[in-house]
């Protein structure tokens, strides 16, 4: 996973598979996404540099440096400032590339070369080069600086050294062959000759904040942006001198101007798409069937989820652990009878015809169906059945009385319960939740909060007990390293392990360091399918459900290919609007 849902990290990675991320989309719920469409050249209807786009994301931005971004609202917004060496093609599951012309790999593995693109310049003007394809990763791995990337981006604990062959040829020196380095090695690259100086002096991580102004935000993406007004708009101006053409010699991106409204109600966002006043709308299940009736918008079905939608319980002893004494909620969300407990109130059934509106399926393996290569499609999921749940926390030594749920220790068993205000599946989700829950004596206090509380709460100050959220993912299972690794920046349920605190986590661990040194895919799978039956048996993460996913935009907006796949929308540069 790469990140908080929908966390970028890099085009062909991503809380991340972000992470990810990524780091994890968006976080709550909003994507992009657009029509297929094949061809780079504009037909006769189309003005090739017309007007605008205009779309929505839930949230204002945390950071406008792309190394330090770990939610989806940030990703938005810079996704198209900055890119990565390559990127991921979701039609053909290939990596291509983009601002490396081509690359080749050492006979024994442990080096990759890659070409870099002559015509690029950053946007003010200066030659990019491969000093700054160096200086990224220097900034990657500085411990000084929290990212996601470096999590995925370690080969037996150790980073990968780039070296600097010549201004336009770059080296990459691996301890031993790893087998994600392309779908990882995407990271956003950033200039040398601005952030340099901050990374020496140890400011880098104060750099770039959103209180920069935004024309100082200097990338190679097809667009600048040019304005920040929180809570309200960032808004884009094409690069006049992004080195893309399209296939008549035309230079890219064809649309001018680019607006991101910040909509924190999802009521609003789809009436602001349904009113004319945003292009493209990733629609929630109950807006499908009425979007499909209206003049002038098309509705696409893009496939299923391919991050992961679930609860977890705070399992992080900085929390509950005070003064020398432990909180009973510590034992409880790591015991095996009450997280089985859990599992068998869950009802997936009710979440996809209540929630989802029937657009949806029951999420059983930590890795989505729309992942072929690697989805373990073996698992049997937990039935929804309270009386096997009441059975597990007696069991348990758990005890009810007067309808009320008490602990082996005559503790009282009552938690919070929270997920991101504003998104309405994932409240009522909760909500039944809350419900199924109650049934079995626990308290739960439900408690929506705004995104930047939660994201504090969970990165921060781990003051929390439940939450359901969101992650992305990417092709690569090894993407989401910084979810799954108990060393992790998004390892939820705890956090930044100075070692496993248990001998599944170290497990996992292992598995996944195995998983980089085998190069085939068939070798590869088996030990990704593990990781899945341990994280299903172990239940530091409880699934719900996979959403089917539509996309709406205007019948005028053309060249706008979706994907299921984070950021939502392949090759930007190629959208226009018809006239």
């Amino acid at each position: 996973m790469s990140g908080w849902s929908r966390v970028v990290r890099g085009r062909s990675s991503t809380w991340a598979r972000c992470l990810a991320l990524a780091l994890v989309v968006a976080f709550v719920g909003c994507r992009e996404g657009g029509s297929s469409a094949s061809s780079g050249t504009p037909s006769a209807a189309v003005t090739p540099h017309g007007d605008r786009l205009t779309q929505a994301t839930i949230s204002d931005p945390k950071t406008f440096n792309p190394i330090l971004v770990t939610d989806a609202a940030s990703g938005d917004v810079l996704r198209d400032v900055f890119e990565g060496l390559v990127r991921f093609n979701p039609f053909k599951s290939e990596i291509e590339p983009l601002l490396a012309e081509r690359w080749e790999f050492s006979d024994d593995g442990k080096q990759c070369t890659f070409h870099l693109r002559r015509d690029v310049r950053w946007h003010d003007g200066v030659p990019f080069s491969a000093a700054d394809v160096a200086f990224t990763f220097d900034a990657v791995y500085d411990p000084k600086v929290p990212n996601s990337s470096k999590y995925v981006l370690m080969v037996d604990d150790q980073p990968i050294r780039a070296e600097v062959v010549d201004d336009y040829t770059v080296r990459f020196v691996l301890p031993r062959p790893f087998a994600p380095l392309l779908f990882s090695i995407g990271v956003e690259i950033v200039p040398k000759h601005i952030l340099a100086p901050a990374l020496a002096d140890g400011t880098f991580t104060q750099k770039w904040g959103i209180d920069t102004p935004p024309e100082s935000i200097i990338g190679t993406g097809p667009y600048r942006m040019t304005q920040y007004v929180p809570g309200q708009m960032v808004r884009f101006r094409r690069n006049p001198d992004y080195w893309a053409q399209d296939d008549a010699g035309k230079r890219l991106p064809y649309v001018a101007d680019r607006v991101l409204l910040i909509v924190s109600n999802q009521d609003t966002m789809y009436l602001k798409f349904r009113d004319g006043q945003t292009d493209i709308l990733w629609p929630r299940p109950e807006e499908v069937v009425d979007l499909r009736k209206r003049a002038g918008v098309v509705v696409k079905e893009v496939g299923l989820d391919t991050g992961t939608l679930f609860v977890s319980f705070n399992r992080n002893p900085k929390h509950y652990v005070r003064d020398g004494k432990r909180a009973p909620a510590l034992d409880w969300f790591t015991d095996a009878h009450f997280l089985g407990a859990i599992a068998h109130a869950v009802d997936k059934k009710s979440l996809i015809q209540n929630a989802l509106y029937g657009f949806g399926r029951a999420s059983v393996a930590e890795i989505s169906p729309e992942n072929k290569l690697f989805h373990n499609s073996e698992l049997k999921d937990y039935d929804y059945d309270l009386a096997e749940s009441r059975r597990l926390l007696a069991d348990g030594g758990y005890a009810v009385r007067d309808g009320v749920l008490y602990d082996p220790q005559g503790n009282r068993v009552e938690f919070a319960l929270h997920t991101n205000a504003g998104n309405q599946i994932r409240e009522k989700i909760c909500s039944i939740l809350k419900e199924d829950w109650e049934k079995l004596g626990m308290k739960v206090n439900y408690k929506p909060l705004d995104f930047p509380a939660l994201i504090e709460k969970l990165d921060t100050t781990y003051d929390w007990d439940a939450v359901l959220i969101g992650f992305t993912s990417s092709v690569e299972p090894n993407n989401g390293a910084n979810f799954l690794r108990s060393d992790g920046n998004l390892h939820i349920w705890n956090p930044r392990q100075e070692k496993p605190a248990t001998e599944w986590e170290a497990t996992i661990d292992r598995l996944l360091d195995e998983g980089t040194r085998r190069l085939e895919i068939d070798k590869r799978r088996p030990l990704y399918w593990r990781i899945q039956e341990i994280l299903h048996r172990e239940l530091p993460i409880v699934l719900t459900v996979y959403q089917t996913r539509f996309v709406a935009y205007r019948s005028s907006v053309e060249g706008y290919q979706p994907t299921v796949w984070s950021p939502g929308v392949y090759r930007p540069e190629l959208i226009r609007i018809a006239e």
